[in-house]
C-alpha cells in the first residue's frame, strides 16, 4: 500500500519559491500518496493569487488563507489541523530545505521512531547574524530542556500525527516542537539533512529573535517543571522570601538594639515587611494556581499523563 503524508508548509512572502516547491516535492514524493497544504500567513507580494493558481492546477496542493500574517506556530498549527494523514512533514517555504530528504526521513520511523528531525549540519546562512545565534541558542535549549538536539531551528522534521494534533501552539513556541513531543511521550531521532541558500525573497528571522526565544524558554522551562505543581515555584520563592524578610527583621533588632547602627537597622526594617509581605502573595498565587490546574484537569476531564500501549486490558 503506498504510504500516506502530509506536507505543511507555512508560506509568507514567498511568491518566487512557491511553483519550485510544487515541484521539487511533487519529484521527491512519487512513490507517496501525498497532499501539499500551503498555509498562507497572511502574505501580500502575490503569493495568494499564485498559491489559487498552483491549488486549481494540482489538487494535491491545497491552500488556507489566513486574514492576516498570524506567524509560523500559527500556521503550523492550521497545517496539523487539517491534515489528513497519519505521517505529517514540515517544511519551509523558502526552498532551504530540500524535499527530496524527505522519503529517508520518512522511512527512519520503521526503525521505531515516532518524529524525525533535520539537521542542518551545513548551514548555507551568513553566519554572524543567523548560524552563530542558532548555534548557541540550540545549546542552551538543549541544556535547559534535557532534549540534545544541533538544530532546533530546522522546520524539515516528520511527525507522526498523534503527537502533534494537539500539542498547545501558540506565540512562537513552533521552534520548541521536539520538546513537545517528547513530553508527550514521543522517541525522537535527528538525522543530517540538506541546506541550501535563499536564492528569491528574504528572510523574515534575524537577531531580533533572540530576546522572543529566551522569553518563550523560560516559559518552555516552567510548563515543563511547574505545570503540574505550580505551588512548587511560587511556594519556594514565598518561602524564601519569608525567611529573608524574617531574617532581615531580626537583624534590624540587632541594629538598634546591639551593634548601634540605627540606619541599617532603618533600611532592614522597610525591606523585612516588603520581604514578608512578597513571600505570601506568592505562597497565595501558588495556592490558586494549583486550584487552576486541577480545575483544568478535572473539567476537561484530562489525565495528567498518556499510556503508549496496554496488555491484556479492555478497550
Amino acid at each position: 500500500m503506498t504510504q500516506q503524508i502530509s506536507i505543511v508548509a507555512p508560506i509568507f512572502n514567498e511568491v518566487g519559491n512557491l511553483k519550485a516547491l510544487c515541484d521539487s516535492v511533487g519529484e521527491a514524493l512519487v512513490d507517496f500518496d501525498y497532499e501539499l497544504l500551503l498555509i498562507n500567513d497572511g502574505s501580500d507580494d502575490g503569493s495568494t493569487e499564485l498559491l489559487n493558481d498552483l491549488a486549481a492546477a494540482n489538487e494535491r496542493v491545497k491552500v488556507i488563507h489566513f486574514v492576516r500574517n498570524y506567524g509560523q506556530t500559527a500556521a503550523l498549527k492550521a497545517g496539523f489541523k487539517h491534515a489528513s494523514h497519519d505521517l505529517i512533514v514540515t517544511i519551509d517555504g523558502d526552498m532551504q530545505n530540500d524535499p527530496s530528504d524527505i522519503p529517508a526521513m520518512v522511512k527512519k520511523l520503521d526503525e521505531g521512531w515516532d518524529v524525525v528531525t533535520g539537521w542542518r549540519k551545513n548551514r548555507k546562512d551568513t553566519f554572524v547574524t543567523r548560524t552563530l545565534p542558532s548555534k548557541i541558542a540550540n545549546r542552551l535549549i538543549s541544556r535547559l530542556s534535557n532534549v540534545h538536539l544541533h538544530d532546533y531551528g530546522c522546520t524539515l522534521r516528520v511527525y507522526k500525527s498523534e503527537f502533534v494534533r494537539d500539542v498547545p501552539l501558540y506565540g512562537e513556541m513552533h521552534r520548541f516542537l521536539p520538546i513537545y513531543v517528547t513530553w508527550a511521550g514521543a522517541k525522537l531521532v535527528e538525522v543530517p539533512v540538506k541546506h541550501h541558500p535563499r536564492t528569491s525573497g528574504e528572510s523574515k528571522y534575524g537577531l531580533s529573535r533572540i530576546p522572543k526565544v529566551l522569553l518563550d524558554l523560560t516559559t518552555l522551562k516552567f510548563l515543563r517543571d511547574y505545570y503540574v505543581t505550580p505551588i512548587y515555584f511560587f511556594g519556594a520563592l514565598g518561602v524564601a522570601s519569608l525567611v529573608l524578610g524574617i531574617g532581615a527583621g531580626l537583624l534590624s533588632v540587632l541594629c538598634f538594639q546591639a551593634w548601634a547602627s540605627p540606619t541599617a537597622g532603618a533600611v532592614l526594617a522597610v525591606i523585612g515587611p516588603m520581604l514578608i509581605l512578597f513571600g505570601i502573595v506568592e505562597i497565595t498565587l501558588g495556592v490558586i494556581a494549583e486550584v487552576m490546574i486541577r480545575m483544568h484537569y478535572d473539567i476537561r476531564d484530562k489525565e495528567p499523563f498518556k499510556i503508549r500501549l496496554t496488555q491484556n486490558m479492555d478497550d
